[in-house]
Formats: C-alpha cells, sequence, structure tokens
C-alpha cells in the first residue's frame, strides 16, 4: 500500500473547513503569522504551500519577511511585535535561523498558546509530559495523522525512529509512546540497527539523510513512513529511504514527494485552528 499525503490531507479537509466556518461565526478571525528570515528555497516552498492549503480554509496568513543580515536586537524587537499581537494567533517561524541570529531565545520568547509548531519549551515539555493542551511539530503529527487515517493502531506495537532530532524524531516517539506503542529511537551510534529495524512493526525515518532506510532495514510486514526530505547526488528531490528497494518489500511505505510533507500543511492549519480557539477572539 503507498500511503499518499494528498488521500490523507483531503480526509483531514472537511473538518478543518467546519472549524474555521464555527469560529468565523464567533466573530474569530484565525490567522497565521509566517516569520521567515532571507529566502531559502525549502522554506520559500512551504511557505507557499500553507499560502495555498490555509487561504482555501479561509484562513487569513501574513508573512512577515526579514533580510537574513538583520540584527538580534531588530529580529527580537519585530517578534515581540507580532507576539503580542492580538489579530495573529499562530506563528511560524522557519528554522533553521541564520547563524547569527539565537534561536534558543526566540523560543523562549514565543507565546506557548501561538506556537503552533511546537518549538516552545513549555510545548516540548507538554508532549513529553503526554498532555494534549498544547502543540506538538507540525512533522510527527503529520506522521500521526498518516498513521490514523491508515488505521494503523499503534497500541503494543514496535516503533524504531531513526533520527532523535527534537524536531521529528524525538517529539515523534513521545507521541507513539502516547499511544502504547514500544519505541525504539535509532541513531547514528546505534548499533545493529537494521536488525532493529527489521523486528519493528512501524519504521519512522526522520534522520535527515538521502536512502539511509534500504531493503535490509524492513521485512514484509513493516510500515514505512518517511519524513525525509534531501536531494541526491543527481539534484532528485529524494527522502531518508530507498523508495524503490524497500517498497518491493514492505506492506505500506510513504513516498517522497508526495508523503508526509503533503500533511503538514493540513496539520499546520489544524494548529492555527486550535490556537483560534484557546484565544478566543483576542
Amino acid at each position: 500500500m503507498i500511503l499518499n499525503g494528498a488521500d490523507v490531507a483531503a480526509g483531514m479537509e472537511a473538518g478543518l473547513r467546519a472549524e474555521a466556518d464555527r469560529l468565523r461565526q464567533k466573530g474569530i478571525e484565525p490567522k497565521l503569522g509566517i516569520v521567515r528570515v532571507g529566502t531559502r528555497p525549502d522554506d520559500l516552498a512551504y511557505e507557499r504551500g500553507a499560502l495555498s492549503r490555509l487561504g482555501k480554509l479561509g484562513i487569513v496568513v501574513q508573512v512577515f519577511e526579514f533580510h537574513d543580515g538583520v540584527s538580534q536586537e531588530s529580529f527580537l524587537a519585530e517578534f515581540e511585535k507580532i507576539n503580542a499581537s492580538p489579530s495573529v494567533h499562530g506563528i511560524l517561524l522557519f528554522r533553521p535561523l541564520p547563524r547569527h541570529l539565537d534561536e534558543k531565545a526566540i523560543t523562549k520568547l514565543i507565546d506557548p498558546r501561538k506556537d503552533v509548531d511546537g518549538m516552545s519549551p513549555v510545548n516540548a515539555a507538554r508532549v513529553f509530559l503526554g498532555e494534549d493542551d498544547g502543540f506538538a511539530p507540525c512533522t510527527p503529527s503529520a506522521v500521526m495523522e498518516m498513521l490514523d487515517y491508515a488505521g494503523v493502531d499503534l497500541n503494543g506495537k514496535n516503533v524504531s525512529v531513526v533520527g532523535r532530532s527534537m524536531v521529528a524524531g524525538r517529539p515523534l516517539a513521545m507521541l507513539m509512546l502516547n499511544r502504547n506503542a514500544t519505541v525504539t529511537i535509532c541513531h547514528t551510534k546505534t548499533r545493529d540497527m537494521e536488525e532493529i529495524c527489521r523486528a519493528a512493526d512501524v519504521i519512522v525515518a526522520a534522520a535527515g539523510r538521502a536512502r539511509i532506510l534500504t531493503s535490509s532495514h524492513v521485512s514484509p510486514k513493516s510500515i514505512v513512513i518517511d519524513v525525509g526530505i534531501n536531494t541526491d547526488a543527481d539534484g532528485k528531490l529524494c527522502g531518508d529511504v530507498d523508495y524503490d528497494s524497500v517498497a518491493a518489500i514492505v506492506s505500506m511505505v510513504s513516498p517522497v514527494p508526495g508523503g508526509v510533507g503533503s500533511v503538514t500543511t493540513s496539520v499546520l492549519a489544524k494548529h492555527v485552528l486550535k490556537a483560534a480557539a484557546l484565544q478566543g477572539s483576542g
């Protein structure tokens, strides 16, 4: 089975549209503020997707663009204004920031109620505590949406998460643990990673390395979700999974492109609507 992100996003759309309509009937105009420093191609691609998806749902999106040479002082001052604006219900900051900017300062500054991509320490703690009143990062949340759409019950399942970043691997492991999965986080120092992955029911590749997961990591029972977005030596977009060799073996796999990335903007919309509902009309 090929798990296409477009199908998952389509399945979410009716519920999102109904929630957006409900908020507007209460006088709440959901709004997302995208904060972007510079013009990285991947940021611009995600921005276009967000503008399109959220716009179709009637969610207002305002882009706050800064030159990649902006000073720390100026950036913090402008970010505080966005953070304090009662009309902005959710904030999405594109990361990583240029090296001269202190990203940790922003993660501590952002209002947890507006932190729709789960970068605040407060929201990270809520995820690790198993609470559902905060925001997990959009990518791990998109993985969970895909598994739910496919009817995968994680209760009692063995899961291997390949990657330990705070953007994907670690929060995803916690979300799965909250569903009673038995989770192993694999990384560059993991011994016998192929054996660990082959024994798993569900494998999520989130290492950020092109085609690191091969046919030797999977079995016919494997459900494989590919979170990676990479460019190979030929300039072709690819995931962390060697798709052709893996797809011939496993029971279910998500492609790149057309997989998790297609669901993240729908999750972003879901989080903005949740944030707007929590904050009311401002």
